[in-house]
């Protein structure tokens, strides 16, 4: 398998700065005339799966990270050579990437910055509330939906556990695989040809035992659909709906096994302590705010012809950010938006304007 070097220049120093074993060049832009799976290296051995079959890559969804990081080819700047480090320690070891830092600086856009520059299609997004389980990340039944499907056509019967199963009368009946939707984690571990991008957002705000049973679908690249595991003997292969919209696979024997290992994004706003055992099996990477010629670079991207226009704005929002405790970008954004829509900054109503929309994060009034 060949290797190729990325010479790369440090827009955050100015110096030159080459990594030959870089994969991910934190630029954003998707990688010219190159397959991640002809640099990309095998796996170590004990981060090796080999599930099946083999599943295609899956389209980008472009209006969605358009949305998120702007429109390719416009102005970009290059993320700390720390940052990508830590981006490309973890793709290579196949581990989880927990991404800390205060809100609104960035954190979930490095899923979608790695998915667009490596061409790995669709960024699988799991949005942790407290309610949020395991379960819910890898797959739903509607076991209730599937009972009414079964009126009719058979008898139903109580499996293990108390679900309602149909009984099917001849080979006939409601297929428990029509009733099954995998979530973003169970999606993201299909075996696919190229590891899929997962993003697990704000891990904190989830229940505290969810980062523990997390660890052990994550370190085993596995998972059970019980109800199509009872099942397997009269529906073997399950015909499922996956997270990707109007897509379905086939599960064999309920059982799914992931092949090329997801690159998983976990952020967090350090609202609780994670397990040492978790914290153990990922690489760590705490973001710092952005530096101005990243503000510069994100607000070129979402507003065309705008480079260099608004540098007046972003030395007064750093500013602002660093007396107040830290300002999200999207509060930038909104500002820029507005001169651009022609709210003159001579208006009487402009300062009230930038207070508002530049309000602190804690919510003090």
């Amino acid at each position: 398998m060949s290797r190729v070097q990325h010479p790369v220049q440090n827009s955050h120093n100015g110096g030159p700065v080459s990594r030959s074993w870089w994969i991910y060049r934190g630029t954003g832009q998707p990688l010219p005339d190159i397959r991640l799976a002809d640099v990309l290296p095998p796996p170590p051995g004990w981060r090796a799966f080999d599930g099946g079959p083999v599943l295609p890559p899956v389209p980008a969804d472009s209006a969605e990270t358009d949305r998120r990081l702007g429109s390719v080819g416009r102005a970009t700047s290059r993320q700390n050579p720390h940052d990508i480090d830590m981006i490309n320690t973890a793709l290579l070891l196949r581990r989880p990437l927990l991404v800390t830092g205060r809100p609104g600086i960035g954190k979930s856009t490095l899923a979608y910055l790695v998915a667009r520059e490596l061409g790995l299609g669709r960024v699988l997004h799991w949005g942790i509330t407290s309610r949020s389980t395991l379960r819910s990340g890898l797959y739903e039944y509607d076991a209730i939906g599937r009972a009414q499907a079964s009126l009719g056509r058979g008898p139903a019967a109580v499996a293990d556990g108390g679900t309602t199963e149909a009984v099917p009368e001849g080979g006939t009946g409601a297929r428990i695989g029509d009733f099954v939707r995998l979530g973003p984690l169970g999606t993201a571990l299909l075996p696919y040809e190229l590891p899929r991008v997962l993003l697990i957002d704000e891990l904190d705000k989830g229940d505290i035992d969810l980062p523990s049973d997390l660890l052990h679908v994550l370190e085993n690249g596995s998972y059970d659909i019980p109800e199509l595991v009872r099942a397997r003997h009269h529906e073997g292969r399950a015909r499922v709906f996956t997270d990707d919209p109007d897509t379905t696979v086939t599960v064999t024997d309920g059982r799914v096994r992931c092949r090329a290992f997801p690159f998983v994004v976990i952020t967090s706003n350090g609202e609780r302590q994670f397990p040492p055992a978790f914290l153990r099996r990922c690489v760590r990477l705490d973001v710092s705010p952005p530096r101005e010629d990243q503000l510069a670079a994100m607000i070129a991207a979402h507003f065309r012809d705008q480079e260099g226009r608004h540098d007046d704005m972003i030395r007064e929002f750093v500013e602002r950010s660093r007396q107040n405790g830290g300002l999200a970008t999207d509060q930038l954004l909104n500002a820029v938006f507005l001169r651009t829509a022609g709210v003159r900054e001579d208006d009487e109503s402009w300062g009230e304007l930038l207070e508002a929309l530049w309000r602190e994060l804690s919510g003090a009034p």
